[in-house]
C-alpha cells in the first residue's frame, strides 16, 4: 500500500489534470469549420452579456470562423509539423439586437467577447431559415390573407411560399426596413410548386417586428394547371427514355484519397477543405507537390463563392424586385442540401456534414453537404501516337483522372452544382451547374399566335397559361492566390497582329505576338473578357524557371457572359462587382464578399466594385483574383418542367510553374476488373 502522502498527493494531482483537461481545447488545423462543441460554446458566451430567447429580440444571423491573420497561418502552416503556435481560434458574429445588426468576436481560449460593435451603413444581414418559416407562418395566418385565399377559391392548406428578398430602389435610409417579401404559390395537384404562382399579391413582412406591415391583392386569377408539372420517376408513365446503363468506376482498393479531419490529400495534391454558412465550401491552402524540388509548393491561399446575382428581367409589379444575393440574402451554404450517393455523387465518395448556427444560436446540421471524389469519364490527361520513324510506332496515353470537391444549394427553384476540381497536371477547375425549376409567370396564353402585338412577355412561353422569365445568373469566386509565395503580379499578355516585314523573305502578310504588361494597380487588372485577345497570369516574378520564365498561373476563361442592364438601374448598382469579369485586388481580410458584408437592401456602398476605385498598387502584392462566371437565360420548353443541367466554369492552370510536363512520369492504369472495349461489329 502506498504511504498516505503519496495517496493524496496522486488524489489531488488527479483532481488538477482532470479540471485542466475539462477546459482544454486540443490544436485545430486553423482553417476548420466551427464544431457543434464550438458554436454551443459561442452561444453560452454571447449569452452571458445579451440574452437570448424568444422574449429577448437578439439573433444569430451568422457564425463563422473569424479569419485568422494570414502571416500567422502560414508561419503555421509552413512550420515542420506544425511546431508553431497555431493563430487563436475565434468565431465571428453578425446578430440582430433590437433592430440592429451587432457584430463579435468571440475568442476561444479566454472565453470572452473580444470585439463588440454596432454596425453602421446600409444593408441587412442573410436572412435565417428560422425568420423565413416564422414568417410563413405569419402569413398563413393573417386575416386579410386569409379573406382573399377565400375571394379567390382557393384552398388556404394547398397554400405554400417563398421568401423574397425586395432589394434597393432608391428608397432613403428611413424608408428603408428590414422586410421580405413572400411569394405565394398553389399545390393542388403538384409538388412542383413554382410552377403554379399566385400573382397579384403584395405581401411584405417585417422581420425585425415580426408581423404584416403591407398587403395588397390585385386579383389576378390566371395560374397555370398542375398537369405536367411532375418530375418524381416514381409518379411519372410510361414511356421512358432514354435508357442509360449503370456507369460505375470501380476501384476495387478503395479510393486514391486521403481525408484526415479536413485536409485531403490526393496524388500530388494537399488542401484543406472546410464549410461555411455563407460561402458553402471553402479551399485553403491548397499546395502541389512538385517531383523535381522534391516539396509542396503554393498555389491558393484560400477560395470560394462570395456572391451570385440573379436579375430577373421583368419590370412589373409583381417581377421588379427578384433581383437576388445569393449568398448574402440566403446564405449558399445554409440552402446547401444532402447529397445522395451514387446519384448526386459517385461510387467511392467520401462525404462531409454541414454545421452552422441556428436563429437562437444552437447547432444545425445539414448531413453529406460536401462530397469528395475521384472522377474519370474517358477524358486524356495527354498522349501522342509516333508513326513517322521507319518501323516504330509508338502510343502513349494516360487517362485523366482528377478529384473533385462538389456542393449542391439550392435556393428556392434553382440548384446551383458547385465544384472545385484538381487535376495531376496542376490544375484545378471551378465549374457551376444550373438545375431545378424555372421561375415562371401565368398569362392567359397557350401559343405564341395569341401573344398582343407590341406585347413584351419578358420570356418565353413554356406550357400552356405559363412564361419562363428570362434572367441571369452571376457566380463570382474570391481567389487569394499565393503562387509560390505571396508576392504575386498580374500580367495581362497582349496577342498583337503585325504585318510581316517586307524584308522577310515569306508569302506570310501577318502573324501575331505577345505583349505583355504588369498591371500596376487595380484599374490596370480590371478585365471585361472577349474585348481583345490577351492570356492573363498570375505571376511571382521573384521566382523564375531555369530558362528564365517567371512561374504563374494562367486564366483559362469559359464561355462570357457580361451584364447587359444599365449602369443606372438599381440592380446593378448593387451588383457593380459583376461589370467586370476579372477583377484583381490587394489582399485585404475584411474584402471577402463581392457585394458586400450586408447584402440585403444593400445600396451598393460596400461591393468589390466601391473597393477597387481605391487604385491601390498590386505589382508584387499579395494580390486576389476575383472572377465571375455569367449565364444569360432565355427560357425554353426543354427547361420544363424540370431544367437539364447547364454548365459553366473556368481553369486555372500553371504557366511555367513547373519545369516540365508535371504528369509526364505518370504511371499507367492498370484497369485489371472492368469489362473490356468490345469492337463495333458490323
Amino acid at each position: 500500500m502506498a504511504p498516505l502522502h503519496l495517496t493524496i498527493f496522486f488524489i489531488f494531482f488527479s483532481f488538477i489534470f482532470a479540471a485542466s483537461s475539462t477546459s482544454f481545447t486540443p490544436t485545430r488545423h486553423p482553417f476548420d469549420p466551427l464544431t457543434e462543441t464550438e458554436l454551443k460554446l459561442v452561444r453560452t458566451i454571447v449569452n452571458k452579456s445579451y440574452p437570448i430567447g424568444p422574449d429577448h429580440k437578439f439573433t444569430f444571423q451568422y457564425v463563422g470562423l473569424n479569419e485568422p491573420d494570414k502571416s500567422l497561418v502560414l508561419s503555421w502552416h509552413s512550420s515542420r509539423n506544425h511546431t508553431i503556435k497555431p493563430p487563436p481560434r475565434q468565431a465571428f458574429v453578425i446578430a440582430r439586437d433590437k433592430g440592429k445588426s451587432r457584430e463579435l468576436v468571440v475568442d476561444f481560449s479566454s472565453r470572452a467577447i473580444v470585439s463588440d460593435k454596432i454596425h453602421v451603413g446600409n444593408g441587412y444581414p442573410m436572412l435565417t431559415n428560422d425568420e423565413q418559416e416564422a414568417a410563413t407562418d405569419i402569413v398563413l395566418k393573417f386575416k386579410a390573407f386569409r379573406d382573399s385565399v377565400t375571394k379567390r377559391g382557393l384552398n388556404v392548406s394547398e397554400i405554400v411560399f417563398t421568401s423574397s428578398t425586395v432589394g434597393w430602389y432608391g428608397e432613403s435610409e428611413a424608408e428603408t426596413e428590414r422586410v421580405i417579401r413572400m411569394m405565394p404559390f398553389y399545390l393542388d395537384g403538384t409538388v412542383n410548386m413554382y410552377l403554379r404562382p399566385i400573382e397579384g399579391m403584395t405581401i411584405i413582412v417585417n422581420l425585425d417586428e415580426m408581423k404584416v406591415s403591407e398587403f395588397k391583392d390585385r386579383s389576378t386569377v390566371t395560374m397555370p394547371k398542375a398537369n405536367g408539372t411532375e418530375y418524381r420517376f416514381s409518379k411519372l408513365k410510361p414511356p421512358f427514355g432514354p435508357a442509360l446503363r449503370n456507369a460505375v468506376v470501380l476501384q476495387p482498393d478503395g479510393p486514391g484519397f486521403k481525408v484526415d479531419g479536413h485536409v485531403v490529400r490526393w496524388a500530388n495534391w494537399e488542401f484543406h477543405l472546410s464549410f461555411d454558412v455563407r460561402a458553402g465550401v471553402v479551399i485553403s491552402l491548397a499546395s502541389i507537390f512538385d517531383m523535381d524540388v522534391n516539396k509542396y509548393r503554393q498555389v491558393l491561399y484560400k477560395g470560394h463563392l462570395s456572391e451570385m446575382f440573379i436579375p430577373y428581367m421583368d419590370p412589373t409589379e409583381d417581377w421588379y424586385f427578384i433581383t437576388y444575393l445569393d449568398c448574402g440574402d440566403f446564405g449558399c451554404g445554409q440552402c446547401a442540401v444532402s447529397l445522395e450517393p451514387y446519384t448526386d455523387c459517385p461510387a467511392g465518395a467520401i462525404f462531409m456534414d454541414g454545421i452552422f448556427a441556428g436563429q437562437d444560436g444552437t447547432p444545425a446540421k445539414i448531413p453529406n453537404a460536401i462530397c469528395i471524389f475521384e472522377k474519370y469519364a474517358g477524358d486524356i490527361m495527354w498522349r501522342h501516337t509516333e508513326a513517322e520513324i521507319p518501323n516504330l510506332e509508338i502510343t502513349e496515353v494516360r487517362p485523366d483522372v482528377s478529384l473533385v470537391a462538389r456542393i449542391v444549394t439550392t435556393v428556392g427553384n434553382y440548384d446551383y452544382i458547385v465544384d472545385y476540381e484538381f487535376k495531376p497536371s496542376g490544375s484545378i477547375k471551378m465549374g457551376v451547374g444550373l438545375t431545378g425549376v424555372l421561375e415562371v409567370k401565368p398569362v392567359e396564353y397557350v401559343h405564341t399566335s395569341e401573344v398582343k402585338d407590341n406585347e413584351d412577355l419578358h420570356g418565353t412561353i413554356v406550357a400552356d397559361n405559363t412564361v419562363g422569365v428570362n434572367h441571369d445568373h452571376f457566380v463570382t469566386f474570391r481567389l487569394d492566390l499565393d503562387i509560390d509565395g505571396t508576392d504575386n503580379s498580374f500580367v495581362r499578355n497582349e496577342l498583337v497582329t503585325k504585318r510581316t516585314a517586307k524584308s522577310v523573305n515569306t508569302p506570310r502578310k501577318s502573324y501575331w505576338t505577345t505583349s505583355p504588361k504588369t498591371a500596376k494597380t487595380e484599374a490596370d487588372a480590371r478585365v471585361k473578357l472577349g474585348q481583345k485577345a490577351e492570356e492573363l497570369v498570375v505571376v511571382n516574378p521573384n521566382k523564375k524557371t531555369k530558362h528564365g520564365n517567371e512561374v504563374g498561373y494562367r486564366l483559362l476563361p469559359g464561355s462570357v457572359s457580361n451584364p447587359i442592364l444599365f449602369q443606372d438601374d438599381y440592380p446593378q448598382i448593387r451588383a457593380a462587382f459583376t461589370n467586370y469579369n476579372v477583377w484583381i485586388t490587394p489582399y485585404n481580410r475584411s474584402e471577402i464578399w463581392a457585394g458586400g458584408l450586408y447584402a440585403d437592401r444593400s445600396r451598393g456602398d460596400d461591393t468589390l466594385a466601391v473597393w477597387s476605385q481605391k487604385n491601390r498598387k498590386i505589382e508584387k502584392k499579395d494580390i486576389v483574383m476575383w472572377y465571375t462566371v455569367g449565364f444569360h437565360h432565355v427560357p425554353s420548353q426543354e427547361d420544363f418542367p424540370t431544367m437539364p443541367t447547364m454548365s459553366g466554369g473556368f481553369e486555372l492552370r500553371p504557366t511555367n510553374f513547373f519545369e516540365k510536363n508535371p504528369v509526364l512520369k505518370t504511371k499507367p492504369i492498370k484497369l485489371t476488373t472492368a469489362r473490356k472495349c468490345t469492337p463495333n461489329i458490323d
